[in-house]
Order: structure tokens, then C-alpha cells, then sequence
């Protein structure tokens, strides 16, 4: 028989069941959407102003976001001196000298070679009188011989081009001074980097995605740059014979020049061409510089574009086309010194945008290589 006690337990509980069928249920939260024509135009606004700031603010975020690429570069120095059991201060020395060494090598580099162009320039008169002779006679044969042309052609002075780059040699060095706040910061980027791990891991922790997207940046720059370095030393090599063979005055040091510029993707060529090109017309030798001209530009477009285009696409992941449009974009931005981090800071936008999001997973595939797509769909499918 059940007890009192136990009725009661049950009336109440049948109590509270018709009480709850009486309350009416909780609908669930909508979540309001724009539509997609102001979504759009917002997302399209915050972008503009996003990169009209940078452009505005490219005197600070240029030698930062250097700074940053260089710490990447050189990072696993540091890294390598502690694995082998090296004092972690010794490691971090090492690793400062190493990044200071670095700069100031590409920056002696592009100075030696301005100076040195600047002291040849005066031996070349006698050439340049005789370039411009054969220039007049075949714009006189074309019927444009006039003498607003013959008076541009005299008027040009060599002197006055070696005394131009002399004279700005030493702003030139008065601009280096700058370079004191990219070497603070530079150092200050060095000293943090040694506790990356420790200070990365509440992201690890919160945002798994974006800092896997950041390890791939962190390691595809690394790649990048490798990439670069080796066939920029290939194509130093191959114009530093080429320009002995034809008898160019200081052909290793134009060498070292195409192999630093080589760093700037699609356009740095030009840079290491303008010397000896330049020397081979002054001395009257305008067949030479139409030589070097073309051999520069089948050399580095095979050398230093149509290869590594594939080679560093497929090493990064990024497609080719998404690399050109980088340059162009990211030297809008910064100036010189977005041409030369056009394709690691794309990288960097593309971990933080679209790599960290599952959502615009769909994004990625445009800019991702088609070898880095086919293994990526290969994995999501399943496929061998």
C-alpha cells in the first residue's frame, strides 16, 4: 500500500507536469541578418577605409611589418642554439647579430653599387658623345632630326648626372638614419620573439584556427624566402659570367645587385639591369646594351618568373595570379618596401582573413594554388 507520503509525492509531481504543459515554451532566439546589398556596401567601406589608413600610415607600418618578416627569417637561429643546449642569452646574441647583419649587408649592397656607378660614369664621356651622335643621325634619317631635339641631345652632361649622384649619396646616408627606428624595432621584435610560445598560447587555447592559419604564414614566409634567396643566387651567378663574358666593368658587384633585387618579385630585374646596361651604352656600344637588355630579360623571366612562380606558388600555396595583383597592391600601400614583402604579407592577410575562418573556406580556393587545393579537397573528401 502506498503511503501518505508517496501520494503526495506523486500528486506534486503530477502538479508541476500539468503546470509546465501550462507555461508557454520559449521560442528560439532569430538572429537578425542584414540583407546582402548593405552587408555588401558596409564590408566594402570598412575595407576601403581599412586600406586608405594603411597607405596613410605606411611610414610606420613599412618598417614594422620589415622588421616582422626579418625576425621570421632569422628566428630559427635562435631557435637551433637552444635545442642544442646553448645559454638562452648567447642564443638571443646571436640572433640580434644575425638580423643586423642581414639589414645592413642589402643595405651596403645597394649603396656600393650607386657609388660605384656614380665614380665610373665621368670615364664614359668620350662613349656617351658617340651614343648620341648615332642617336641624332637616325632621328635626322627618321625626319625628326629638329633642333629643339639636337639642343635635348647636347644638352645632356654626364658630369652633371656623376655630380647628381654624388651630391645625393650622402642623403642617401642621411635617409639610412632612419633605419635607427626599424633597428629598435627590430631588436625589440627579436628580444619578444624568444617567448612567442609562451605569449601564443591563449590563441592556441581560443582560436585554434587562427593560429594554425599563422603557423602556415610563419612557415610558408620561411619558404618563401628560401625560394628566393636560391634562385637569386642562381641568377647572380649566371649575370655575373654573362656580364664578364661581354667585358662589363664590376660584373660581380651587378651580379650581388640582380641577386638582391631578385627579392622583388616581377619588377627587381629592372633594377639590376639599369648598370650595365647603362655602362654598355656609354661606351658607344648600343649593340651590347640591346644584348644585355634581351639576355637579362630571358634569363630572369625564366629564372626569376615563369619557375618560381610555379615553384614558390606550389611551396606557399598561393596562386600566381593572386601573386602579381599582390605587388601592385602592396607597393600602392607601402612603396618600396611593399614590393619586396608583396607575397609574405599576402600571406599574413590571407591566414588572418580567410584561413582562420571555416566559414570563408570558399574564399580560399581563389587564392590558393591549384596544388594546395587539390590537397586540401583531397583531404576533406577522403581521397588517396
Amino acid at each position: 500500500m502506498p503511503t501518505d507520503a508517496g501520494k503526495l509525492g506523486k500528486l506534486g509531481v503530477a502538479n508541476r507536469m500539468s503546470d509546465d504543459q501550462a507555461l508557454p515554451r520559449r521560442r528560439p532566439k532569430r538572429t537578425t541578418r542584414l540583407p546582402r546589398a548593405p552587408t555588401v556596401f558596409l564590408t566594402t567601406a570598412a575595407v576601403l577605409i581599412t586600406v586608405f589608413g594603411m597607405r596613410e600610415l605606411n611610414w610606420l607600418l613599412g618598417p614594422f611589418l620589415l622588421a616582422i618578416m626579418i625576425v621570421i627569417l632569422v628566428h630559427p637561429i635562435f631557435q637551433a642554439l637552444v635545442r642544442r643546449r646553448i645559454p638562452r642569452v648567447v642564443a638571443l646574441g646571436a640572433l640580434i647579430l644575425a638580423i643586423y647583419g642581414l639589414l645592413l649587408g642589402l643595405t651596403a649592397i645597394i649603396m656600393l653599387a650607386i657609388a660605384r656607378l656614380a665614380t665610373l660614369l665621368p670615364n664614359y664621356s668620350a662613349g656617351l658623345t658617340t651614343s648620341l651622335q648615332f642617336v641624332s643621325k637616325q632621328l635626322a634619317r627618321l625626319g625628326i632630326g629638329t633642333p629643339q631635339i639636337r639642343e635635348l641631345l647636347g644638352s645632356v652632361d654626364l658630369a652633371a648626372v656623376a655630380r647628381f649622384l654624388t651630391n645625393h649619396i650622402p642623403s642617401l646616408f642621411g635617409a639610412g638614419a632612419n633605419i635607427l627606428f626599424l633597428a629598435s624595432l627590430l631588436l625589440f621584435l627579436a628580444i619578444e620573439s624568444t617567448q612567442v610560445q609562451r605569449r601564443a598560447a591563449y590563441l592556441l587555447v581560443d582560436h585554434p584556427n587562427l593560429a594554425d592559419g599563422l603557423r602556415d604564414f610563419v612557415r610558408n614566409t620561411r619558404r618563401f624566402l628560401a625560394a628566393t634567396g636560391a634562385f637569386a643566387v642562381i641568377v647572380g651567378v649566371i649575370d655575373t659570367f654573362f656580364l664578364i663574358l661581354v667585358d662589363i666593368p664590376l660584373a660581380p658587384l651587378w651580379g650581388l645587385l640582380a641577386a638582391a633585387c631578385n627579392f622583388i618579385p616581377y619588377v627587381g630585374f629592372i633594377i639590376g639591369l639599369v648598370p650595365p646596361a647603362l655602362l654598355a651604352l656609354l661606351d658607344g656600344n648600343w649593340q651590347l646594351m640591346i644584348v644585355i637588355i634581351i639576355v637579362y630579360i630571358v634569363l630572369n623571366s625564366i629564372i626569376t618568373t615563369i619557375i618560381p612562380a610555379k615553384v614558390v606558388g606550389d611551396l606557399v600555396g598561393m596562386s600566381m595570379t593572386v601573386t602579381m595583383i599582390s605587388v601592385a597592391f602592396w607597393s600602392w600601400i607601402l612603396g618600396p618596401i611593399g614590393a619586396v614583402l608583396a607575397v609574405p604579407l599576402s600571406l599574413m592577410a590571407k591566414a588572418i582573413l580567410l584561413d582562420s575562418d571555416p566559414a570563408a573556406r570558399w574564399a580560399s580556393g581563389f587564392f590558393n594554388s591549384d596544388d594546395r587545393n587539390r590537397r586540401l579537397q583531397d583531404d576533406d573528401l577522403g581521397l588517396p
